[in-house]
């Protein structure tokens, strides 16, 4: 055969199977990101409005996350053991540390005892142990619900951190938000579903590491179901702004042009991305005038900004970062996610850690506030945690006033309050040197499936195929809802 000839029939061979190919991949993926594929039947399709399409009746519509990244310290903030105070110094016990894993900081080194500086009292009608570090979210003590059982694998804040945002501490796999865009679908047109707002400064200079995409990230799913991050200086969305000459006329003609090419690309080639490209294209226009509407404060009251505290006035500070969160919470936004660094307290823990709750302490409780005179808090679900908690014996210069803490993910505290949560609650409990749970554990995967179960969803059934298994946040390992903390 001529050599022309049998080139020409091979390339029309690769040509026919690469389009059938795509045309069958097409098919398959587009049943794949059908509702039903996450657990939905065609006629319980995902809707904006919550009041229907739902597995379970909702309790809250919304999220926000308050991500203190680097792991508080539950001894001195939460988890009250007074008891401790005798054994300054003393050796943890074998029979308590039983041989558990430890970081490299920590091996082979004597495990001191270190009781907390801090003192600790009872707050409002139900009681709850809270420190004095945190003088302003004591006042919502009959809001909260205290889960002193929370644990987790990770060991190491990488780790970590990807477990408690994606479910997984391999990276790669989708974030919460991410599941809750694909499973609920929006409720607004112009902002993103899901929103991470950073703390561009924080008081603990120590020990601070970066935060990587991957914790907003869409994993395996669609990527228009990834976490938007917003800046503190410029743009608070990286170019959000028309480049000079070009006005918003001139910017609508170019994305209807583009539009319609991306159209005909994708009436070629089928590829769900490329109708993922058109629509953020489209939410990029729109928030070009609802995002700088969102992020001016000027039409707040003095009282309301004076009750976020001083930090208000700077962009980027946790403070406005809660702030923006409330006024997300009015405009819909399913997914809210604020990350505070700075909680890795090695060493001088009390002093670091004072400052971190300086930080966070009036903003967040004024956040609550908020909420909650808004009549926003009851459908808003709104969790404060780290990766994993703080141990008990101490590190580096063990005195009174100064010492440090390794990480321990035995057990350490998480909060939530309202969207359906009983306030005013402590629920599981830790033994006398908070190293172990003892009573109603919740691994970090029970946490997950509680609060989607509060957003109407059933965790057993939001899905996702992949590598050959129907994947799902909580994972594959045997999990439950934390029923004994919903209203």
């Amino acid at each position: 055969m001529d050599i022309r000839r049998k080139s020409e029939i091979l390339v029309n061979r690769r040509r026919y199977l690469t389009n059938t190919g795509i045309g069958l991949g097409v098919a398959a993926l587009a049943n794949a990101l059908a509702p039903k594929a996450a657990g939905f039947s065609p006629e319980e399709s995902v809707h904006t409005d919550q009041s229907s399409g739902m597995h379970l009746p909702a309790k809250a519509k919304r999220v926000i996350f308050l991500f203190m990244a680097g792991a508080p310290s539950q001894v001195d903030l939460f988890d009250y053991k007074p008891d401790l105070s005798r054994l300054f110094k003393t050796e943890l016990p074998p029979s308590v540390s039983m041989g558990q894993r430890v970081t490299a900081m920590t091996r082979g080194k004597t495990q001191l005892v270190m009781p907390s500086k801090f003192s600790f009292s009872r707050q409002g009608n139900s009681g709850i142990w809270m420190s004095e570090l945190l003088p302003h979210l004591t006042a919502h003590a009959d809001d909260l619900c205290l889960i002193h059982s929370m644990n987790t694998n990770a060991i190491n804040h990488d780790p970590g951190k990807t477990s408690f945002c994606t479910g997984s501490e391999i990276p790669g796999k989708p974030s919460m938000g991410a599941w809750l865009s694909y499973g609920l679908g929006t409720m607004n047109r112009d902002l993103p579903d899901f929103v991470v707002l950073p703390s561009a400064f924080w008081s603990g200079k120590v020990n601070v590491q970066a935060l990587y995409s991957r914790l907003w990230g869409s994993g395996f799913l669609p990527s228009k179901h990834q976490g938007t991050s917003f800046q503190a200086v410029g743009d608070p969305v990286l170019f959000l702004s028309n480049p000079a000459g070009v006005d918003p006329s001139v910017r609508r003609r170019m994305l209807d042009s583009l539009s319609e090419l991306n159209h005909k690309h994708y009436a070629e080639l089928g590829d769900p991305e490329i109708e993922t490209t058109i629509a953020q294209q489209e939410m990029a226009f729109r928030m070009q005038t609802s995002v700088p509407d969102l992020v001016d404060i000027s039409d707040e009251s003095s009282e309301t900004l004076e009750m976020y505290g001083p930090d208000i006035d700077k962009p980027g500070s946790y403070a406005r970062n809660c702030l923006l969160a409330r006024r997300m919470a009015e405009r819909d936004v399913r997914f809210i996610q604020l990350f505070h660094r700075g909680w890795d307290h090695h060493s001088n823990l009390p002093d670091n850690l004072a400052g971190q709750c300086r930080d966070v302490d009036q903003p967040t409780a004024a956040l609550l506030k908020d909420l909650k005179q808004r009549n926003l808090l009851q459908d808003t679900l709104v969790v404060f945690s780290g990766e994993f908690g703080r141990t008990v014996y101490g590190q580096g210069n063990l005195t009174t006033d100064n010492y440090g803490r390794d990480h321990h993910p035995r057990c350490f505290t998480a909060w939530l309050a309202g969207g359906g949560i009983k306030g005013g609650i402590q629920f599981g409990k830790t033994d006398d040197f908070c190293y172990n749970v003892v009573e109603d554990s919740v691994p970090v995967r029970d946490l997950h499936a509680t609060m989607l179960h509060l957003l109407g969803i059933d965790y057993t059934r939001l899905t996702f195929p992949f590598q050959g298994l129907e994947q799902k946040l909580t994972g594959v390992e045997p999990t439950r809802i934390v029923r004994e903390i919903i209203a």
